[in-house]
């Protein structure tokens, strides 16, 4: 086994990779998810920053910078895909910004909005990192490894070294030794929101907001996601947490659980 741990996306990244590859494939994985950090942090000079200083001028922009391209891309499909529950955009002190608001063209790289905006990229950053770390293991010929960054993001390469899929437990955030669900991952992502626990009150978190409302999101709960890209998994947990119904739970295949700290609402 060859391990890698770093500070990235504003969390601990750890690399765990296991069996045949190539030798520098933890060095490529983590260059993919120190290039994302780079490019879409908003807590230093970035090509997020300077877009964002743009939108929030009222003027538009030309994405010279491929890795946010990529995640703008990503962004366009996930918002659709969640019908809007998941907004990079939404932002108490500007009701009525979000996704919406904004005019992409990918194809000529090009966006800027009806109204002044800023961009936040979020937990979607942690899951668009791990996707792009996952790939680049999986171009060295990597079959088997585990990644996570911090303790709500994790994205697996193929099965577990021993066979079978990786075995991860999801606990109780209010109640320690007991756990809301027990799951087997094999080449997936899987991402957790919660509203309590693991920081939910440290001070410089960002509150959970409705995208249609702006309306802070206080209910005591947690939502998990599983699927095929990291990216699109945390955009569902979060998505989960402010939605109003549970429509987002009855997708065909799906792994989707979403609890109520009073008991459990649905798990699908």
């Amino acid at each position: 086994m060859h391990v890698e741990r770093f500070a990235a996306m504003g969390t601990r990244v750890e690399l765990h990779l296991f069996g045949t590859g190539d030798a520098d494939a933890l060095l490529w994985a983590r260059r993919a998810i120190e290039a994302v950090d780079d490019a879409l942090t908003i807590h230093r000079p970035s090509a997020t920053t300077a877009l964002n200083a743009r939108l929030l001028a009222g003027l538009p922009a030309f994405v010279d910078d491929r890795v946010l391209l990529d995640a703008l891309i990503e962004i366009d499909a996930v918002h659709a895909l969640t019908r809007g529950l998941f907004d990079p955009v939404a932002d108490v002190l500007r009701p009525g910004a979000g996704w919406g608001a904004v005019r992409f063209d990918p194809h000529n790289a090009r966006i800027e909005a009806s109204q002044p905006l800023a961009l936040d990229f979020g937990g979607f950053g942690k899951g668009f990192a791990l996707d792009r770390a996952g790939d680049a293991l999986r171009r060295a010929g990597v079959t088997s490894a585990f990644l996570c960054a911090g303790e709500s993001s994790i994205a697996v390469v193929g099965e577990h070294p021993l066979g079978g899929g990786w075995p991860v437990a999801i606990p109780h955030p209010l109640e320690p030794g007991r756990f809301l669900v027990e799951l087997e991952l094999r080449d997936e992502a899987l991402s957790i929101s919660s509203t309590v626990g693991g920081g939910g009150d440290a001070p410089d978190r960002a509150p959970m907001i409705r995208p249609s409302d702006c309306a802070l999101v206080t209910a005591a709960r947690t939502a998990i996601a599983v699927d095929h890209r990291g990216a699109l998994a945390e955009a569902v947990s979060t998505a989960l947490i402010v939605a109003a119904d549970t429509h987002l739970l009855d997708a065909p295949g799906a792994r989707r659980f979403l609890f109520s700290h009073a008991g459990m609402l649905v798990d699908a």
